[in-house]
Parts: structure tokens; sequence; C-alpha cells
């Protein structure tokens, strides 16, 4: 597991506290960007067991019933305040933190979750898209492993804005899964449309649902969907952050 996180850049560190006493209590929403990334690379090296130790918190033998278990603890160890509120998860910053799970090569496993899409107000401009605005500021972590939780390890964070070339494509594809939303062909948006941008079912169960225009005009239910990342987008962003 160290190498694993040699290769991300994380450097091996002794058996103290991450980031000494300002784990304990959990530490205040940070002030600036530059504080935010110094706690992130206070977490490289460090198991999410032992992370979660400063806090209390025991890890979950799996995720299958603690799906936001990684996500939580993160954000309470970075001071985190959004919670579930639709805001960037540091909103005074307007920074949106994402856990990516890595392999051992840092190529991301699954697809990375945007936002959800609510079917009948998707906006018609990508500059005052949900999308984008959750996309404007990400700060990375890459969590390597995929055995129990509290023995994989955070890798070494990324703070990212998309360039040029990368917003072209998230809007390309973003006017492109809108589009066939808007005509009633919601049919048509599967897994395979948009080449980094997925449109794709999101929720609970099936009976989470949105009232949706079909191809013949008429007002019908439809499953909700929510925005993800493809794991080829992920991947390349963070190997040339990251130099690999």
């Amino acid at each position: 597991m160290g190498a694993r996180c040699a290769r991300y850049g994380a450097q091996a560190r002794s058996r103290q506290p991450p980031g000494g006493s300002i784990w304990e209590p959990p530490p205040e929403p940070p002030p600036d960007e530059a504080t935010l990334q110094q706690r992130a690379d206070a977490l490289a090296g460090w198991t999410l067991g032992e992370i979660g130790a400063r806090f209390g918190w025991r890890a979950p033998p799996d995720l299958r019933r603690h799906k936001g278990w990684i996500g939580n603890l993160v954000e309470l160890a970075l001071g985190a305040t959004a919670g579930s509120r639709a805001l960037p998860d540091f909103p005074e910053l307007g920074i949106e933190l994402k856990t990516i799970p890595v392999d051992a090569r840092g190529v991301p496993r699954q697809s990375t979750f945007v936002c959800t899409a609510p079917l009948g107000d998707l906006g018609d401009d990508w500059s005052t898209s949900w999308v984008r605005k959750k996309l404007a500021r990400v700060l990375w972590l890459p969590i390597l492993g995929d055995g129990p939780p509290g023995e994989r390890m955070v890798g070494g964070a990324v703070m990212w804005s998309p360039d040029a070339e990368e917003e072209s494509r998230l809007r390309e594809d973003w006017h492109h899964l809108v589009e066939l939303v808007v005509r009633g062909e919601l049919d048509q948006v599967t897994g395979h449309r948009g080449e980094v941008l997925q449109l794709r079912p999101k929720g609970q169960s099936a009976a989470d649902t949105s009232w949706v225009l079909d191809s013949e005009g008429e007002w019908v239910r439809a499953q909700d969907r929510a925005f993800y990342l493809r794991p080829s987008f992920t991947a390349a962003l963070l190997r040339r952050a990251l130099r690999l």
C-alpha cells in the first residue's frame, strides 16, 4: 500500500495524528484555498481508519450500507460545511470536494458523480448550469485500495479547474444531453452518450421520478437522473496534475 501511495506523490509519515492537534476537535471551515490544500496534503499517506480514529469514527466492514462514509469522513477532516445542501462543499471558497477511488496505477475505478439532474428544469445555458458550477473548482482526493474501508489510503490531493479544452468537451456533452431531454428523447440518453459527461439514472429506487415531456409532447414520469464524469476524463486530469 505504501508503494502505491508513493506513486501518487504521498510521502511516508511517522505514526502521529495527521496535522497534529488541528484534528481535535474537527477543524473550522478553512479560511482560504491554501489552508484547505495544506489540510488535504496532511491526510496523504494515512488510512481512512487512522483518520477516522481521530474523530471516534469506526470504519464499517464494507460500504454496502455505508456508501457515504468515506466522503463524510473526509469532509469532517477538512472542515467542509455544505452537508447535503445544494452548495459547493466549501461554500465560502466555492470549492467542491470529490473523493475518487483509484487502483495502484492511479486509474479511477468508476465514474464520478457530479450532481443530480432535475429533468424538468435542466436549464438551457451551460454558463449557468449546476454542472459547471460544481466543476468550477474541485479538490480531488484519490482513495487507494479496494479492501475494507478502514484500510484504504488517501493519496496526493489535486486542486483543479477545467482548462479551455476540458470545459469545451464538458459543454459540448452537456448541450447534447440536455437537448435530447428537451426534445423528449430521454429514452435515447444512455450511458453510451457523452464523451466525458454522462447522464444516468440516479435515485434510491425506480420510484424516484420526475415529470418530463416525451417525444409526443406528453408529460410522463421518468426515473431521476444525475450527471457523471467518465473515468477516462478523471484519469487524464489526475495524470496530468500529478505528472504520472
